[in-house]
């Protein structure tokens, strides 16, 4: 037999192997008919009835990649550490990766609309630590650190909350401007706090709001039994918005206030202007008045060249003759992902050299940030 008549008779045994296959072929059933979620915008975009239910549910958050450098004394600055070869301070880049996943559910009662909101946030990015932390004698060195935790989790019912959020002090008064670097000189603690809260909504845009707080320090959060009160008022219409908030340290018995105003021109262009005071010059101690002395002053503006791009600037100044400065842009490549670039100034009061600790007395430093993000 040659290769010719192999070839051939191989080449005829597989078409009728295939024949015999096709003949044989497993015939696939028609797919059942997809019972999809049904949309609940009764509350906003994103919400979906739970299947079975009258409750609506929706799933969102972000990820979030900051990079910065700067200045040791720079309030959003890049990091420090020794150079192995020489010996010598070097900075280097301050890096993190945040993601937040947030889960919403909505439904009406006969007591009102019943809401809850679970916030969880992770994060990776850098620190710097004695390098006998990690045994290392070179000094200071960086190192990753990771993180998870409750970022937030409260119930609403009618006008009522219960539950671990943002504090009014800061939330009510709309945090500040737009700015990555917006809390060098803080309107409000970093940190969110167990609180009880009743907010009455006039339905004509006057609103106002009472809440019990624990408090935002590790320690010294509560005096005996009697909680931290706070409460604010606002008004909004179509040119912007008035509100003001008011707190009562219950550990220090001391008091604070800030009063706010945001002004809309038109679709483009808007600014703010925010104002606080505090019986306690004490910046270490009081959640409710981080500032330095007892006033402290914000403001900035936007303004929006297109539905992509805009333009963005904040300044912040208190007593103790400490300021702070950032104009960025933000742009938005496709919808839900953007990137900010911004520049920083601050200028500090009592700095810290990182070297050895120390204080420097005032100083001032440049720093730069740009933030990635996907909105989902």
């Amino acid at each position: 037999m040659n290769i010719k008549s192999l070839l051939l008779g191989s080449a005829a045994a597989l078409i009728a192997v295939s024949g015999a296959r096709a003949a044989d072929a497993v015939v696939v059933a028609e797919p059942e008919p997809a019972e999809y979620v049904k949309i609940c915008d009764v509350y906003g975009a994103g919400y979906f009835y739970i299947p079975g239910t009258e409750t609506c549910l929706k799933i969102g958050g972000y990820v979030r990649y900051t990079a910065s450098v700067g200045s040791q004394y720079n309030g959003y600055d890049g990091k420090w550490n020794i150079d192995k070869m020489t010996g010598k301070w070097q900075g280097t880049w301050n890096k993190q990766t945040k993601v937040e996943l947030n889960v919403d559910t909505a439904a009406e009662t006969e007591l009102g609309t019943l809401k809850s909101h679970i916030g969880i946030d992770a994060q990776s990015g850098v620190t710097t630590v004695p390098g006998s932390a990690l045994n290392d004698d070179s000094g200071l060195v960086t190192a990753k650190t990771n993180s998870a935790s409750l970022g937030s989790g409260y119930i609403t019912l009618g006008g009522f909350m219960i539950g671990y959020n943002d504090s009014i002090f800061a939330s009510w008064t709309n945090f500040a401007g737009a700015a990555i670097n917006d809390s060098f000189i803080q309107y409000g603690d970093d940190d969110n706090t167990n609180q009880v809260n009743y907010t009455f909504d006039a339905g004509n845009g006057f609103s106002a709001i009472i809440g019990a707080e624990e408090g935002q320090h590790d320690s010294n959060m509560l005096d005996s039994y009697m909680p931290h009160v706070v409460g604010g008022v606002k008004y909004t219409q179509g040119w912007g918005t008035l509100s003001g908030v008011a707190a009562y340290n219950a550990v220090y018995e001391e008091w604070s206030g800030k009063l706010r105003a945001d002004i809309k021109f038109n679709d483009a262009f808007s600014v703010f202007i925010m104002g606080g005071y505090g019986s306690d010059k004490n910046v270490l101690r009081n959640d409710y008045k981080p500032w330095g002395g007892h006033w402290a002053v914000w403001g900035g503006g936007t303004y929006k060249f297109n539905e992509k791009t805009a333009l963005y600037a904040e300044a912040s100044y208190d007593q103790d003759k400490e300021a702070a400065a950032s104009v960025g842009i933000q742009y938005t490549i496709v919808p839900g992902f953007w990137v900010k670039p911004e520049l920083n100034y601050t200028r500090a009061v009592n700095a810290v050299n990182v070297e050895d600790g120390t204080f420097v007395g005032k100083k001032s430093g440049w720093g730069g940030v740009i933030r990635f993000q996907r909105d989902f």
